[in-house]
């Protein structure tokens, strides 16, 4: 895996590395904890040292890698405490995103909700039947249902706020999916999600979007250490 070294500047270069080694952290290529050596990732990715720790720095300054003094770089650990405050974060924020969206939400707004919905439920959570294998369509469609539903709220600042901590869920999701994906139906829980925010029934959308919130936490934590 190159980001073309030869082609780009070392801004861009730092740029693409920290996207191809964000992705791997978030799908749960890169292990909690595990150490990234520069050496090997200069390997990988085909790049220098100055962009590839400016990649790192990048990474460090979302949370995701964490700086180890003069050894180094490792993968953020991930814990429950972290993942119960970003359960929480979500429910406060993006409740009161939902809430806004569906007080202002239009026949366009609508419209893209359903059609987002739809996408996300003709696509397969796993790739295999037998075992969690993330999908990377359905993690991007996933994204675009959440974003449709708050997408009306009126405030920018409010849904970029909203994706980051998406994001920031996507990689506790992949982490422990193995464990928890077949323990519930998110099809449902999305499907009674849309039904609720188009019928304009905010207490009963945003009471169904923390407990979707919620249940992933649950069992999530199931697989993720104390």
């Amino acid at each position: 895996m190159s980001v073309e070294a030869h082609e780009a500047s070392p801004l861009t270069m730092a740029t693409k590395a920290a996207d191809l080694l964000r992705e791997r952290i978030l799908i749960g290529v890169q292990q909690p904890g595990a150490r990234l050596g520069v050496d090997e990732l200069k390997r990988q990715f085909g790049i220098g040292a100055s962009p590839l720790r400016e990649a790192l720095n990048l990474l460090v300054a979302e949370g995701l890698v964490q700086k180890i003094d003069q050894r180094g770089f490792r993968v953020a650990r991930a814990d429950r405490a972290e993942l119960a405050d970003l359960i929480e974060t979500r429910c406060l924020v993006e409740g009161a995103a939902l809430r806004a969206s569906i007080g202002r939400g239009d026949q366009l707004w609508e419209e893209r909700l359903i059609i987002a919905h739809h996408r996300l439920s003709r696509e397969k959570r796993s790739l295999s039947e037998s075992k969690f294998e993330t999908n990377p369509a359905w993690d991007e469609l996933h994204s675009e249902f959440h974003q449709a539903l708050i997408a009306a709220c009126g405030a920018q600042g409010l849904l970029d706020i909203c994706q980051r901590l998406h994001q920031r869920a996507r990689r506790f999701r992949n982490l422990s999916n193995a464990i928890g994906w077949r323990q519930r139906d998110v099809s449902q829980e999305h499907d009674a999600l849309m039904r609720a925010a188009i019928d304009r029934r905010a207490d009963e959308a945003v009471r169904l979007l923390e407990d979707h919130y919620r249940r992933t936490g649950a069992i999530l934590g199931q697989g993720i250490p104390n």
